[in-house]
């Protein structure tokens, strides 16, 4: 694998990226005014924020369908490889990834598609796996929502097309069980000639399997901080990459001191918290599944905060410990949701990266 000249592969031992400011809301689920209106003119703000203060890089939500409540949290978005290479032409040095739900659209034009992104970005460009789980958006697609395991089998054919296609310089056939391909021929290759930045997250033991056999990055969940250093080590130990990135995903909010980051964190999630729309997101999630009636107020709680992601709350220091003890426990990095990625950022650039440089996690961004 190479890219080794991106910022993905840079020195700094603890990685930064922003997540899912591509669509309405990002990643909290509230009534509050402030929350995050994903306009063209915001993403590209947000975006060279991000590449000014040495962010590795932005991962946007594939989405088709919202949440539906009073906010439809993420019912507004941008269409992600389109969203990348405008991007990509904004910015000079940050990574961006396209998010893929496979079963949507073919191989091969996804191939071309992202091949003209990297050429844009000049290798910048990499790819989230999405294998789908949202019944409602297969519908919309007109395509069947398959059983658990098959889900897998048919990425797993999907991704070995689009590997191919970017390594290949004749013509080529392929066959399989749900493809069944011929004269195979994709001009220009990605920049450089290696492929770009694969990511997948998956949490079930197949899509652990198949980000394990794939992936250059994992992004796994954290539910509980006690059992996330052993889960880490077991996910690096799977990997078939040698140097196989591991990042969690997570929301932030920092404040000079803890309570007001409890106090903000409680505003947010308990006095404009769109419940409604928690409460359609985790009957979708759970379609199926007994769970404790404890998880379920915990999911609803994190669907609001932060779409289900781990929260990272405290004051600045308290936040970068969080971020300190990540990375002990074997974590490359962090995808960050914020309430507002524009009115949010100074925090983020001018409180927690200067700790984390004084605590060897990050270096200072060149100039």
């Amino acid at each position: 694998m190479g890219r080794l000249h991106t910022r993905m592969y840079g020195p700094n031992k603890f990685k930064l990226g922003l997540f899912g400011q591509n669509c309405s809301g990002g990643l909290t689920m509230t009534k509050a005014p402030e929350r995050w209106d994903p306009s063209w003119q915001n993403n590209v703000a947000a975006a060279r924020l991000a590449d000014e203060a040495g962010l590795e890089f932005i991962l946007p939500i594939g989405r088709w369908h919202g949440y539906k409540g009073e906010t439809d949290t993420e019912g507004s978005n941008f269409e992600t490889l389109t969203w990348a290479s405008g991007l990509l032409a904004a910015t000079q040095d940050v990574c961006l990834f396209g998010t893929v739900h496979v079963p949507f659209i073919g191989p091969i034009f996804a191939a071309k598609q992202m091949v003209t992104a990297d050429h844009i970005g000049k290798g910048r460009f990499g790819l989230n796996m999405v294998s789908g789980w949202n019944a409602g958006e297969h519908a919309m697609f007109g395509v069947s929502l398959r059983e658990h395991e098959e889900r897998y089998a048919y990425t797993e054919e999907w991704v070995t097309i689009l590997k191919r296609v970017w390594a290949e310089d004749q013509p080529f056939d392929f066959k399989g069980k749900y493809f069944d391909l011929k004269n195979i021929l994709l001009k220009p290759r990605p920049y450089g000639g290696d492929r770009p930045i694969l990511v997948s997250a998956g949490n079930s033991p197949a899509g652990k399997a198949f980000a394990a056999r794939h992936a250059d990055c994992l992004f796994t969940s954290i539910m509980e901080f006690k059992d996330f250093g052993p889960s880490v080590a077991a996910l690096r130990a799977s990997a078939e990459a040698e140097n196989v990135g591991i990042y969690a995903s997570g929301h932030m909010i920092a404040k000079p001191t803890r309570k007001e980051a409890r106090d903000y964190y409680n505003y947010i999630v308990y006095d404009t918290g769109d419940w409604e729309a928690a409460e359609h997101a985790v009957a979708i999630r759970t379609k199926g599944r007994d769970t404790p009636l404890k998880t379920l107020k915990t999911l609803k709680e994190r669907m609001i905060s932060g779409v289900g992601t781990y929260p990272v709350v405290g004051s600045y220091d308290d936040v970068v410990d969080e971020y300190r003890q990540m990375s002990a426990c074997g974590v490359d990095g962090i995808a960050i949701g914020l309430v507002n990625y524009i009115e949010d950022f100074p925090v983020l650039r001018d409180e927690v990266l200067p700790r984390m440089e004084r605590l060897g996690l990050r270096q200072p961004v060149a100039t």
